[in-house]
């Protein structure tokens, strides 16, 4: 992995990095990265996510995975959801191997049926979601800083943005906030999104007069005894 300790002190120093970060692992099962050519090991992936977390408290975590690669056995795919619920990701870009040709895995007997590949890719991402889930709930009832990108796709009448989480939020608003941040209230987890209510506008939080970003960001954000992070005055 090229993730060093010089960018987790990064992480640690600068308060614009927002508290999400994806960061690959592909399987739990050592043999199984040895099979795919990864030049990283279960344990030193977990070793990088416990630094990053000890610089970032607050912070969450995605990766990808393949479920049924070729010789991947049930003891390996346990394996990957052993580290699926300890690192507790909050988002998966999961994906059932599929030979492409002119890589060395097109050459590798494709031994695992097809109906065991989807339902370990159920199971894994049924884990995904639950943990994602609670995610969420722990950010109901607190204020998060979004950048406002537009009408909400579920009605024009909303508008919509992102959290430094990565969370999709819909609430009501006037045109002019597009473009700019917002501190909203989460009154409502959904399965896809959150629902909140503005408490604060960017010329309320004085963001481009008085102060940089940098000064507001580093002296507003706080984390709650959740861990998460939240927003104030």
């Amino acid at each position: 992995m090229e993730f060093t300790d010089d960018i987790i002190d990064v992480y640690r120093d600068t308060p614009e990095l927002v508290s999400f970060l994806h960061l690959p692992i592909q399987c739990g099962s050592d043999r199984v990265l040895n099979l795919m050519g990864r030049p990283h090991t279960v344990l030193e992936y977990k070793s990088t996510i416990r630094k990053l977390r000890e610089a970032r408290p607050d912070i969450q975590i995605s990766s990808d995975f393949i479920v049924g690669f070729p010789g991947e056995t049930a003891e390996d795919f346990e394996r990957t959801m052993k580290l699926i619920g300890e690192v507790n990701f909050d988002v998966s870009y999961s994906f059932i191997f599929s030979a492409r040709p002119g890589t060395p895995a097109a050459d590798m007997v494709d031994d695992v049926p097809e109906e065991e590949k989807k339902q370990r890719l159920y199971i894994l991402q049924e884990r995904i979601n639950q943990q994602a889930n609670a995610w969420s709930r722990r950010m109901l009832g607190t204020v998060q800083r979004i950048l406002v990108e537009g009408t909400s796709r579920k009605s024009i009448m909303e508008l919509s943005g992102r959290t430094e989480n990565n969370r999709v939020v819909n609430f009501e608003g006037t045109p002019d906030m597009i473009g700019k941040f917002v501190d909203v209230e989460i009154v409502e987890v959904l399965t896809n999104s959150l629902r909140a209510k503005v408490v604060r506008t960017e010329d309320e939080m004085g963001l481009r007069i008085a102060e940089s970003p940098e000064s507001v960001i580093s002296r507003t954000r706080k984390e709650n005894d959740s861990g998460v992070g939240i927003y104030q005055p």
